[in-house]
């Protein structure tokens, strides 16, 4: 079973910055695609940024230009850097992976909250 843990979270001040990891228990290469998802209380989840295993990468309209999704394949960890964080951005983020088979996989989450 393939598992994904998510860390890097925590509390920030607007404008700041953090850096989320995502490490899996599998080589990168086992996955088609990842992402990023965040859910802010009472608000669906929603996708923030993905990767496939080309590299292509995609943003949502809300955090392009200030977030950056990454993949490091030797250390099995995708990165998400988000700069100029505001309060909008507070959410617990989770990592998803699918494999070539479309098998879904999710991180546990970590809490980003954006507050001065």
């Amino acid at each position: 079973q393939v598992q994904l843990v998510e860390s890097g979270g925590g509390l920030v001040q607007p404008g700041g910055s953090l850096r989320l990891s995502c490490t899996a228990s599998k080589r990168l290469a086992s996955f088609a695609g990842m992402e990023w998802y965040r859910q802010a209380p009472g608000k669906q989840r929603e996708l923030v940024a993905s990767i496939s295993n080309g590299g292509v990468t995609n943003y949502a309209d809300s955090v392009k230009d200030r977030f950056t999704i990454s993949r490091d394949n030797a250390e099995r960890t995708m990165y998400l850097q988000m700069n100029s964080l505001n309060p909008e951005d507070t959410a617990v983020y989770y990592c998803h992976g699918q494999n070539w088979f479309r098998d879904d996989f999710w991180g546990q989450g970590t809490q980003v909250t954006v507050s001065s």
